[in-house]
């Protein structure tokens, strides 16, 4: 959303969520533009919140026609797909709304239709997008700009080949009615570590002084097996290579390059190993949700491709359903404990807080007029002081008399209020400093 898209109003109103069943309700009540106005955002922009949603709209004359007593009956809200938006307000970013809607197969299960590009839609347009990558090492991953991506983690040769090999593993999914999508925002999905390397040795050396970083994706990528995601996650391998450094720059010993060397151009060279791209995939299965423990992977081989397993894949993940199901259901269960022991013990803090502050309360109240009484004291013993005084001025010659009387009146302003019932209008008792909640 751009900053033409928002009209100004009050920032309380930003995290207010309203819920698509609402905003359909809302936008066959209202226009899109005088609803838009309400909501504090441009009328293009709530357009595309109604298709992130799958919320339908009333079609162009609609409003003309309802005038006249023409409107047609409004078409029924769409029932929401596992990984559908449901909510939305103005700090929730948007789900990237599927250019080609998915339509349900007469048993219910739903699919994506056919693109004439031959790419799933999750795939187009994006190459462009991981080209578009940060500076990186002669042999690293890519790492773009942009993070809304498939996850999908490729060298710059090997992208092609990355993205044909997702678009095999999305499609297959969407041919037996498991849609393919980014996680939708909001609903606490996670991606787990993806081990890039062929083999994990016990220490890693990618990426310049062996602390590369590897691009990974804003949001997991997500299939859904009936209702149970499944996040979906596609890497290049690397291998340990031997690097012998010639000529200013890093270059694999099995090279060419140096098999073709000659020794003396060899003799001030030196070797180190680095983790680097091998040109072979591994495609991880995991549960994207907190508390749910389960990962598979499959990988590459001289011999086997992952394209040549994505029967098996899908087989695979379609018969852990239950399993992740009944995983699900204990995570669930574990969190709602989790939840209510949190709750308990916050109960128990707040309980015992608040007798803190009570007895808290009562000590500074007492404190305060244990004070008071002190003061009370002293202010007394200076009123008979003045009082003494006065009285044995009484008995001095008039013009000293004046004087002394002058000096008293002095004193008396500069000492301030004496009054002691001043001192008891301004102490709180305990009740006043803090009343426990809980009494």
């Amino acid at each position: 959303m751009t900053t033409d898209d928002v009209v100004p109003r009050a920032p309380s109103l930003e995290a207010v969520e309203t819920s698509r069943e609402d905003l359909y309700e809302q936008v066959w009540a209202t226009p899109i533009n005088h609803l838009a106005e309400k909501f504090g955002v441009s009328g293009s922009y709530l357009a595309r919140v109604c298709e992130a949603l799958n919320v339908p709209r009333p079609p162009v004359g609609y409003w003309q026609k309802k005038a006249v007593g023409k409107d047609k009956s409004r078409p029924e809200l769409p029932t929401a797909l596992p990984g559908d938006q449901l909510t939305w307000s103005k700090d929730k970013p948007l789900a990237v709304p599927v250019k080609n809607r998915v339509r349900r197969k007469p048993d219910g299960a739903v699919m994506t239709k056919t693109i004439s590009s031959g790419r799933h839609p999750m795939l187009i347009g994006v190459e462009g997008h991981f080209r578009k990558s940060r500076n990186v090492e002669e042999g690293e991953f890519l790492r773009p700009y942009k993070y809304l991506l498939p996850d999908i983690v490729a060298s710059e040769d090997l992208l092609v080949r990355a993205l044909d090999v997702a678009n095999e593993v999305y499609t297959a999914f969407d041919k037996k009615g498991h849609r393919v999508l980014f996680a939708p925002p909001g609903q606490r999905m996670g991606r787990v570590h993806i081990e890039e390397r062929e083999v994990p040795e016990k220490d890693r050396k990618y990426g310049r002084y062996s602390s590369g970083s590897i691009w990974s994706p804003h949001r997991p990528t997500i299939t859904y097996i009936e209702s149970v995601p499944i996040g979906l996650a596609l890497t290049e391998m690397t291998e340990r290579t031997v690097m012998r450094y010639v000529g200013g720059k890093y270059i694999r010993e099995d090279s060419k390059v140096i098999k073709s060397a000659k020794s003396w151009q060899l003799a001030n060279s030196w070797t180190t190993e680095q983790d680097l791209p091998c040109g072979r995939f591994r495609l991880v299965a995991y549960s994207p949700l907190n508390g749910v423990d389960w990962v598979e992977s499959w990988q590459e081989t001289a011999k086997s491709s992952i394209s040549a397993m994505i029967p098996a894949i899908v087989r695979k993940l379609e018969s852990a359903k239950d399993e992740l199901q009944t995983l699900m259901t204990a995570a669930e269960e574990a969190a709602a404990q989790r939840q209510r022991e949190w709750e308990e013990a916050h109960e128990r803090y707040l309980r015992e807080e608040d007798q803190r502050r009570v007895k808290q309360a009562m000590s500074e109240s007492q404190k305060q007029l244990s004070d008071i009484m002190d003061r009370w004291a002293a202010a007394m013993s200076v009123e008979r002081f003045f009082q003494d005084a006065e009285r044995r001025i009484e008995d001095v010659e008039s013009q000293r008399r004046v004087q002394l009387m002058e000096r008293l009146a002095l004193a008396r302003t500069m000492l301030g209020t004496m009054d002691p019932l001043d001192y008891l209008e301004g102490w709180l008792a305990p009740e006043e400093r803090y009343k426990s909640k809980y009494s």
